[in-house]
């Protein structure tokens, strides 16, 4: 028989498998180098403050940090804009390869308004994340061994301390910054690259002797002069209204043996990744013996039963036909509700061929740190195109139905999963921009994401349904008998609810390590670029979902109950509540969120993925078990 078009899908994965699994080590910076000759200006980008006790982040001019003459925003992709990125120039400036120690970069007088924000800044633990070169700010923390360091993204606004013999507890902003520059300098033109950007921040009570005088006063507590350089916050500077904060920095440049291909490095190791390794191992061995042993019986039983109804066929002994070769003739009666399975069914693969394209590139490299909101602007875009698909796939199995209003199900698919996942986006938006955050979507980013869905997503949609409307039905390997069948009492560990909680232990089981580490890179602002990891977890998680799905439906049709559609589909599907179930372990064992608004936000996007989740395993699993019937039908001879 000739396979249903939208299920060709596997032999194109195994060719893609054929073709990335090789190049998971391969790494394409997304940047071209930028070369610095001696005494050329670096400029400084200030990013977002971020919390990961309030998920909120805001400008770093919403404090009152020290500004420079004029603001100008760097141009920004879509992704950074969704992530809440707002990048500024700022007042530090670097000559290459020329230290500077104790600059003033300005004084301040903070008002109540001001003193009370940043408290509330501090009291968070927000961190003030800076750019040089497209390197992110980090601040190195020596390990247990003392050998190495671990390096955390961003510097903290302040710190909460007290004074000795005191129980005041004061808060403290670090207004004294001693940059690192780590290069890489070629011997043979003199130039250098960028390779590393560390800070150690301070909190010091600048002390001035003389009347103040701009960036040329004097200080007596940063001295370069007098070698009275910073070296800790023995005299803090104390966060009060009314108070004056000078603010300062240092800058040192440090030769590097680390080329600038691998300047990464330093942040995509920022954790021990040792367990993240066993446990992926382990995970995916465990699942691997699963499935071969799903395999080997499921293909030994089929063989059973197709050779012994074939058998007694030929030799005309056969009485009465038993098992799920007795519901053949109501096996492919369409199920209620068909329109809405065709509609989640093409969503289900406009999701499939999103995930599946961005992480080929992401394996390949093109979606690297360095490119800053790539990744989700890659996902958006890839998951408009794959409009096509969806269409093509939901008017494809709707025919299949015999249903014949095509533009209902086009507009269905069109408008069903979008529509419900900008509502909640909205809302979540609504909430981010009440707390006057950052992270809120601004109105012309808004209409973008607006002009995506209805300017081209929706039109191919359309196009995909048209073309796929357009071909001859698909048809089942087996007639359908006019009155349907009686199916008998069923057992109770065959009852729906049952089998399909059952049904999602077994996908969940393969993704949730890796589920670990994708929350904390979402969630505690960590970096995550283990992508041919994820691309074999992605694998793994495909033949589970396809795997769990056939034999329970085999299982379901040998009880002769032959309303195997829906539950095929929410058989694999149930494995997004396990997800959901577990983000809420994660929010309770893992986060500080304290804020309301912030555990509404943390709880909204993770509905959004779990139902994400859910529209993709279902199809699979649907998929899966829509290729077994057919074949298992139109193997043995029915009269």
């Amino acid at each position: 028989m000739r396979a249903p078009a939208m299920l060709r899908c596997a032999a194109a994965l195994a060719l893609l498998l054929a073709v990335a699994a090789p190049a998971a080590g391969f790494y394409l910076p997304g940047v071209a180098p930028s070369d610095f000759a001696k005494g050329d200006p670096l400029q400084v980008k200030v990013n977002k403050l971020t919390s990961i006790k309030t998920q909120l982040p805001y400008t770093y001019y919403s404090l009152p940090f020290c500004k420079p003459a004029t603001i100008v925003d760097s141009a920004e992709n879509l992704g950074e804009v969704l992530r809440g990125d707002r990048i500024e120039n700022s007042p530090y400036v670097f000559q290459m390869r020329e230290p500077k120690m104790c600059q003033i970069v300005c004084k301040a007088t903070i008002d109540e308004k001001a003193a009370k924000e940043l408290k509330e800044k501090i009291e968070d633990e927000y961190r003030v994340n800076m750019i040089l070169d497209n390197l992110p700010l980090v601040v190195p923390i020596a390990r247990q061994d003392k050998n190495s360091f671990a390096y955390q993204g961003g510097y903290h606004v302040g710190a909460k301390g007290q004074y000795a013999g005191s129980k005041d507890e004061k808060y403290f902003i670090h207004n004294h910054l001693s940059f690192t520059v780590k290069y890489h300098r070629d011997d043979d033109s003199e130039l250098s690259r960028i390779v590393g950007f560390e800070v150690h921040p301070y909190s010091v009570k600048h002390q001035f002797d003389d009347k103040w005088n701009g960036a040329d006063t004097r200080l007596s507590t940063c001295d370069p002069h007098a070698s009275k350089f910073v070296t800790n916050s023995d005299s803090p500077q104390e966060v009060e209204a009314g108070k004056e904060i000078i603010f300062t920095y240092d800058v040192r440049f440090e030769d590097s043996e680390i080329k600038w291909a691998s300047r990464w490095d330093t942040y995509l190791l920022m954790t021990d990744d040792q367990i993240h390794w066993f446990s992926i191992v382990n995970s995916l061995m465990i699942v691997l013996f699963l499935s071969g042993m799903v395999a080997m019986i499921m293909l030994r039983t089929l063989y059973r039963d197709i050779s012994r109804y074939n058998q007694l066929e030929t030799q005309e002994e056969a009485q009465e036909e038993t098992g799920w070769k007795l519901v053949h003739g109501d096996v492919f009666r369409p199920p209620t509700n068909s329109d809405l399975l065709c509609v989640y069914v093409g969503t289900g693969v406009q999701f499939f061929g999103m995930l599946l394209v961005t992480m080929i590139f992401a394996v390949l490299g093109f979606l690297s740190p360095s490119n800053r909101g790539g990744l989700m602007t890659a996902m958006l875009l890839v998951w408009v195109l794959m409009g096509l698909l969806a269409g093509y796939t939901s008017s494809r199995l709707y025919k299949m139905f015999k249903g014949s209003e095509w533009k209902k199900i086009t507009l269905q698919t069109a408008f069903l999963f979008p529509g419900v996942a900008f509502v909640i986006f909205f809302i979540l938006n609504a909430l981010i921009w009440g707390e006057k955050s950052s992270g809120a979507v601004p109105f012309t980013t808004m209409f973008a994401l607006v002009l995506l869905w209805f300017g081209i997503s929706v039109p191919l949609v359309f196009v995909g349904s048209y073309l796929g409307f357009k071909k001859p039905a698909m048809e089942p390997p087996v007639k359908t008998n006019k009155i349907p069948r009686q199916i008998p009492e069923q057992a109770w560990y065959m009852n729906p609810i049952f089998t399909i909680l059952i049904g999602g232990i077994l996908p969940f089981g393969a993704v949730f390590i890796e589920l670990f580490f994708i929350l904390t890179s979402i969630w505690l602002h960590q970096f995550y670029y283990i992508f041919g990891f994820l691309f074999l977890v992605f694998v793994i998680l495909i033949i589970t979902c396809a795997e769990i799905t056939i034999v329970l439906c085999y299982f379901q049709l040998c009880s002769e109950d032959y309303m195997w559609w829906w539950r095929s589909y929410l058989t694999s599907g149930s494995s997004a509540l396990y997800l959901f179930l577990y983000a809420a372990f994660y929010f309770f064992t893992k986060l500080q969120i304290t804020k309301v608004v912030s555990g509404i936000l943390y709880f909204g996007y993770m509905l959004l993925a779990s139902y994400a989740f859910f529209v993709l395993t279902g199809t699979i699993g649907f998929c899966a078990c829509f290729w077994f019937t057919r074949l298992i039908y139109s193997s043995v001879k029915i009269d």
